[in-house]
This record gives structure tokens, C-alpha cells and sequence, in this order.
């Protein structure tokens, strides 16, 4: 459900795309939002830049269409719940979300409108500068934490955090994006009928066999892309079918990790295959703060922990927030990378 650049359309396929893009350019939305470039395309939509000329900022706005596959007589039940959820998603205020900021329709089409983070996803940052150290993915580990607890007090689950859901913007901190949307990821109703939506190799074993989805599941998730951000690869082995990857979730031992090392012991609980063996918040974000901290350096992210959200630390089953300026943004910043524009996707 990410949306990220196409890569390397040739033909007569690539020159209809380019035609499609430039015939969209310009075109306003709900009579305010003006579209830009595409940004991406994804499992339920296409994202674009654009304007909101009411307001004068840049947005993005997706363009929510459901994958050809799904049955016409479930089209406007899902739909329907991609946009209730979605509005749901928009109640939603942290620092570490991206925020929506509207749910339009125009000429039948629904476009939800959010917060345009420029940077890469965590995926295009791996893959431009290679993996993570484990200090490192900690703080980010801590960052998205204290974003799905937020979510999960206000009953939202996001059910497809992954890499390319993570934007990293320049200051090193992290936005999770694609609330609202990741509703139909791993749903009963898309997974009987053979409809996958979403990334298979980022998908808790319940989702994949059509059980219900919780806070669990995110956890689960969380675990996954932290393992891709040291590894550089996902936890599971993967192949060229789809059912591979889905039936080594279900049933195999995560590949043998080869850097993970502090943070081995937190990512191999999160990815317990028993949502009710896998740790709870409190105990993965005391964990994730050690690693973060340092074997043999002062406590310092424990410090910046605790001072980003005061009393939160002490309150059981709740993460608190990292600082914006936590280790995670110096090492990055010393380095900067090619920006690439990013959005809710």
C-alpha cells in the first residue's frame, strides 16, 4: 500500500503512463487542490503532489482505487471502509504520524489528503545507504512505538507498517505513514477470495491466515522492519511466488540475522508467531531503550526518552517519545542523502 516511484516501465506501457501523468498535472481536486506530479502507486491508490490553493502548502493527496482483482459487489463496502477509517486516522495528532488532513471525493473518486513529508522511505534509505546500525534502528524502533501506541489508544491499528511506510526526513526523525488506508492489509474478507493487499513479507502470521488484526499485529510488524533496517533484507525468506513468503511467515524460523546484535533479542520476540506470546509495549520499549543507550556510553538516550514525553515513562505499557534530536539524527545528518520526495503512501 506504499506508494513508491515506478521503476523502469519501457514501451508503449511507459509512453500511455507519461500521457496519463501529464493530463493530470494541473488538474484540481474538489475545486482546491491542484495535482502535481505522482509521487507513487500503490496497493490502493495512486499519490500525487500537490497544492491546496485555499491554504497556499503543499500536500499529498491519494487517490484511493482498490486492486482490479477485488469483486465488484465488494467494492463500495471497502471503500466505504477505507474512508470511515481514514477519517478516523485524521483524529489522530503525533509527531511522528503523518497527519491527514482531509477526505474528499470529486466526480465520484475519493482522495484522502495529508501531510507531505520530503525525504525517503526507509527502504530507499537502506537501499542508498546501506543498513542501520543497531543503536540506531533502536531509536527508530522507540520513534515508531511511541506512533503506534498513540494509535493504539485512540483504537487504531494500522495493520501494514514496513520499511517504505517509514518516511525519514532530513533531521534524521522518522514519519509512519498510510493510517487509514492499511485497513484493507491482510483483511479476512480480500485474503478468502485470493486478494492480498499490501506487503506480503511484512504481514503477521494472523493477518496472512484471515484472523483478526491488533495491536499485536503492528508489533509484529515493527519487529519485521527493524530486522530489514540492520539486515537489509526482510526476516523470511522470500521467492519468486507469493505463497512462499506467506508460508514461511506461518511456519518457518526467521532467516539467521548476521548484524542484528544487541537488538536481537527485541526483534526475535516481536516476531513470536503467537500474537499473544509477543512482549508488550512496555517491555519492547525498555528494551529498544538499552540498545539505543549504548553497552559502554552514557545514558543519554534514555535521558532524551524520557525528557521528550515527561511522566510517560513511568507509566506502564506506554512508550515514550525520543527527542528530535536523538542519536538517530546525528549519525544521518553527517551524511546527507539524495532527497526524494515522499508522501502518505
Amino acid at each position: 500500500m506504499t506508494a513508491t516511484a515506478p521503476h523502469g516501465q519501457v514501451g508503449a506501457e511507459a509512453i500511455a503512463f507519461d500521457v496519463m501523468a501529464q493530463n493530470v498535472v494541473g488538474r484540481r481536486i474538489a475545486g482546491r487542490y491542484e495535482l502535481g506530479a505522482q509521487l507513487g502507486e500503490g496497493g490502493v491508490g495512486i499519490v500525487w503532489r500537490a497544492e491546496d490553493t485555499l491554504l497556499g502548502r503543499p500536500v499529498a493527496i491519494k487517490e484511493v482505487e482498490l486492486p482490479p482483482a477485488v469483486r465488484e459487489e465488494q467494492r463500495a463496502a471497502l471503500r466505504a471502509r477505507v474512508i470511515r477509517e481514514a477519517r478516523a486516522a485524521a483524529r489522530l495528532s503525533h509527531p511522528g504520524a503523518v497527519t491527514l488532513f482531509d477526505v474528499v471525493q470529486d466526480s465520484g473518486q475519493d482522495y484522502i489528503v495529508m501531510e507531505l513529508v520530503e525525504g525517503p522511505t526507509l527502504d530507499q534509505f537502506v537501499a542508498d545507504r546501506g543498513p542501520l546500525e543497531p543503536r540506531q534502528a533502536a531509536v527508530v524502533g522507540l520513534r515508531l512505538l511511541a506512533t503506534l501506541e498513540a494509535a493504539h489508544r485512540a483504537g487504531i491499528v494500522h495493520r501494514d507498517v514496513k520499511p517504505s511506510n517509514v518516511l525519514v526526513r532530513e533531521d534524521g526523525t522518522t514519519k509512519l505513514t498510510d493510517f487509514g488506508t492499511a485497513s484493507l492489509t491482510g483483511d479476512p474478507e480480500l485474503t478468502a477470495t485470493g486478494v492480498i493487499v499490501g506487503s506480503p513479507a511484512f504481514m503477521a502470521p494472523e493477518q496472512i491466515k484471515g484472523l483478526q488484526a491488533g495491536p499485536p499485529t503492528d508489533l509484529w510488524a515493527l519487529g519485521a522492519t527493524l530486522y530489514f533496517a540492520v539486515e537489509g533484507e526482510p526476516p523470511f525468506k522470500s521467492g519468486k511466488a507469493q505463497f512462499e513468503v506467506l508460508s514461511a511467515i506461518v511456519n518457518d524460523p526467521p532467516r539467521q540475522a548476521r548484524r542484528l546484535g544487541p537488538i536481537a533479542p527485541v526483534v526475535e520476540q516481536l516476531l513470536s508467531k503467537d500474537p499473544d506470546c509477543r512482549p508488550r509495549s512496555a517491555d519492547v520499549w525498555y528494551g529498544l531503550r538499552r540498545v539505543a543507550a549504548g553497552p559502554a556510553a552514557p545514558d543519554e538516550a534514555t535521558a532524551r526518552a524520557d525528557d521528550a514525553e515527561p511522566g510517560m515513562a513511568a507509566e506502564p505499557g506506554v512508550a515514550a517519545e525520543p527527542a528530535t534530536d536523538g542519536p538517530v539524527a546525528g549519525p544521518w545528518r553527517r551524511r546527507p542523502w539524495r532527497r526524494r520526495p515522499s508522501a502518505g503512501t
